[in-house]
């Protein structure tokens, strides 16, 4: 039910910003001695990382900025930023957030979310009633699984799958689940 562009992450944004951000890549580390850096992709959209296009840049040591895209090579996800030429400079962005509004991210085919969509989002079981809230939206090879935090700390791992899933709300924010008997006490954890 997930789309796999869906990799996007909410934030809570720059603070200049007034709407929030989506998360569409990760710096990883210097490439090379002329700037570049290898990044880790998080966003389906073919043209997002083109030559010229403008993210924000979320550094760990800097306060939010928008950034130039200077070249970008898909293949090997390599991206150079306006201003940084040396591996000096790029050593500087690694561990830095690439994000964009979230206005400038498609809508997502009906039937489908964004994991920005999903995260925050309030879970009942139809038996048990209130779960906790989605805090994090994890990919595991098999599909998707939501991460709930239950009252008292616990987590609790629901793989969203039809067969488990009665409806999704985005707009109030509620997800409706049909969990199996012994599918909360196997996935909880501390």
């Amino acid at each position: 039910m997930v789309s796999r562009s869906a990799k996007a992450e909410a934030s809570a944004g720059p603070p200049d910003l007034v709407e929030e951000t989506v998360l569409v890549g990760r710096v990883l580390r210097p490439h090379g001695l002329d700037g570049e850096v290898k990044i880790e992709v998080l966003s389906d959209v073919a043209e997002r990382f083109d030559p010229g296009r403008e993210l924000w840049l979320t550094a760990p040591s800097r306060a939010p900025r928008r950034v130039r895209i200077d070249s970008f090579r898909a293949g090997s996800a390599l991206l150079r930023l306006a201003g940084w030429r040396t591996r000096e400079q790029a050593e500087t962005l690694r561990g830095s957030r690439l994000e964009v509004g979230l206005s400038e991210s498609p809508e997502a085919p009906e039937g489908l979310f964004y994991h920005h969509q999903l995260i925050g989002c309030a879970c009942s079981d139809e038996l048990r009633g209130e779960l906790g809230e989605v805090v994090g939206v994890l990919e595991d090879g098999g599909g998707e699984l939501l991460e709930i935090e239950r009252p008292g700390g616990r987590r609790l791992l629901v793989p969203f799958v039809e067969a488990l899933v009665i409806g999704v709300d985005v707009a109030g924010r509620r997800i409706g689940l049909r969990l199996p008997p012994g599918l909360l006490e196997a996935c909880e954890s501390e």
